[in-house]
């Protein structure tokens, strides 16, 4: 399999993704890599291009470009090119640490959306806390669609639904949908809506409402929501456990010989801490709902988030995942379009 990489996305590229390109290329016999940007700089860290070809971009997307106007007007730029060879096929997946606007874009106007699902959603995997039997549940919509409509909240649930079966391998995951309470009736009027449309749908595996305060706690395998809520509770997840570390770090400096002694003996415990609330262990954000995986991670990444997120893209690929929703899609195009007559002969 092959990954297009775009190797200047990000704070700290080309540095860090091409060290941790060389990571994952060490990591997975089976992958190889097309490092899209500026080739004097790549070449600056690359220290084996075993497996890894180099193609120049004579632009670079900023992160304060505007997203669709950048990938309108910068065709040479490394994630324009990266995008472009997952479309023509010479590469199977698209993967970036830059602009997620433009990422976003790339995605689906470049790679393109699949048909019959009318908007792709990004999905990130996040972390269960001291609950037996499940470590993780996945999330989307986090940051796609801010204005999100009652049929994109429920062709989540069926992205989600292939996304955890096949990537997490979670033989028949629960699909939770993000409320204000967990009775059927909360909400706004579209939450009511996508309740009903999930509850009546005998092919998922749906557990009804949760709350946020619950995420964390394994309510659901795949838990659904709009884009600009998705965004906000993610946000919120990493500042806390960001903002609890510091405190239980500041608490200890501030507490004596007797405190920092004490923390010094659980110091193995605290690091078990601090890795399990570190959802970048599990990879990137996956654009759901376009033609090839889409991948985004943080800007902020370092060598062995990058590592970890090639790790996912190889398992999305290797899962079949993108070929079996397509196919469902088409095999189920009638009742489909039935939902979405039903949807608008409610309003």
């Amino acid at each position: 399999m092959k990954i297009a990489v775009d190797a200047m996305g990000g704070d700290y590229a080309p540095k860090e993704v091409v060290e941790g390109i060389e990571l994952a290329r060490d990591a997975y016999a089976d992958v190889e890599f097309q490092l899209f940007g500026q080739t004097d700089q790549i070449k600056k860290y690359l220290k084996n291009d075993d497996r890894i070809q180099i193609v120049q971009a004579d632009e670079v997307i900023e992160m304060g470009d505007e997203p669709v106007k950048a990938v309108r007007t910068k065709k040479q730029s490394s994630i324009v090119l990266a995008a472009t060879a997952v479309k023509e096929g010479t590469a199977d997946a698209f993967f970036s640490a830059g602009n997620t606007g433009a990422i976003l874009a790339a995605g689906l106007f470049i790679v393109g959306r699949i048909k019959g699902i009318d908007r792709p959603g990004l999905t990130t995997t996040l972390p269960v806390i001291g609950v037996k039997n499940q470590d993780k549940f996945v999330m989307i919509d986090v940051g796609a669609n801010a204005d999100t409509k009652v049929l994109n909240i429920y062709q989540y649930a069926l992205m989600g639904k292939y996304y955890a079966q096949n990537v997490n391998q979670v033989e028949n995951p629960r699909i939770g949908l993000l409320n204000n309470g967990t009775e059927a009736d909360k909400g706004d009027m579209n939450h009511r809506k996508v309740h009903d449309l999930l509850a009546a749908d005998k092919d998922i595996n749906f557990v009804g409402n949760v709350e946020s305060r619950e995420l964390l706690n394994g309510a659901a395998d795949v838990v659904v929501t709009d884009g600009f809520t998705g965004n906000a509770v993610l946000k919120s997840i990493e500042g806390t456990a960001l903002s609890m570390l510091s405190l239980i770090k500041t608490t200890i400096m501030d507490s004596g010989t007797k405190a920092k002694f004490g923390a010094l003996m659980l110091k193995d415990a605290f690091h078990k801490i601090g890795g399990s609330m570190d959802y970048s262990q599990y990879g990137g954000a996956v654009l759901l709902g376009v033609k090839a995986p889409v991948v985004k991670t943080h800007g902020s990444s370092k060598a062995d988030t990058v590592k970890n997120t090639i790790g996912q893209i190889r398992q999305i690929i290797a899962s079949n995942m993108i070929p079996d929703l397509n196919q469902y899609v088409v095999d189920h195009n009638d009742e489909l379009q039935q939902i979405k007559d039903s949807i608008k002969s409610s309003k």
